[in-house]
């Protein structure tokens, strides 16, 4: 049952992925119904273990750092890619999706919203049932590889490369942790700052 369950959860993501790409569905009314499903079902067909064998208050700081950390290498990255104009405008177009909310809109449902679902999906069932029959390691890398797979649907560069190094440093921080605590802290933290403090393409698409 979970394993059908994550099947049809990374089936719907992509399709949903897909229709936001091709502009059939709008992302701010889809995704976070699509990703609040998806959760659902994964907490029912699996109860998310929030923290393993390392502690509520060393997962705590390990994922605010590693989320902090991210951020602050993501920015460096953007303002290096930036000046390649094909990677510039698949940035630009990523944040133009955010304008027809309010930044704060945006920021609390991407952070708040999107990303616990996400976590409890792909970190809470994914990764933690695969860990049963193929061991922590093996597993961390099946879900980061499926991840990035599910986010190709998207088109877009900037969200493939994000999904890329944001999910192998999530998979990996459940994987050390045994729980979805420092990840999910990672995550939401990425994610929130990223919005708040947008590189330059994406200040420039939020402020027109």
């Amino acid at each position: 049952m979970q394993l059908v369950v994550a099947v049809a959860g990374m089936i719907v993501e992509a399709i949903t992925w897909r229709g936001v790409s091709a502009r059939r569905l709008d992302l701010w009314r889809v995704m976070p119904v699509v990703l609040a499903a998806m959760a659902v079902a994964a907490v029912l067909a699996r109860p998310p273990t929030l923290v393993g064998s390392v502690g509520t208050s060393t997962a705590t700081l390990v994922g605010v750092a590693a989320g902090i950390t991210l951020f602050a290498a993501t920015r460096a990255f953007v303002a290096v890619a930036a000046r390649w104009p094909p990677f510039r405008r698949a940035t630009r177009a990523i944040y133009g999706q955010a304008r027809p909310v309010p930044v704060a809109f945006a920021l609390g449902v991407s952070a708040f919203v999107m990303v616990p679902f996400e976590e409890l999906f792909w970190r809470g069932l994914v990764q933690a049932r695969l860990a049963d029959g193929l061991g922590a390691g093996m597993s961390a890398a099946l879900t980061w590889a499926a991840y990035v797979a599910v986010n190709v649907a998207s088109r877009s560069l900037p969200i493939v490369l994000g999904a890329a190094v944001g999910g192998a440093l999530w998979a990996g921080l459940a994987w050390w942790s045994g729980g979805m605590l420092a990840s999910l802290l990672s995550h939401i933290l990425w994610t929130g700052l990223m919005l708040g403090l947008p590189p330059k393409p994406g200040r420039e698409m939020l402020q027109t």
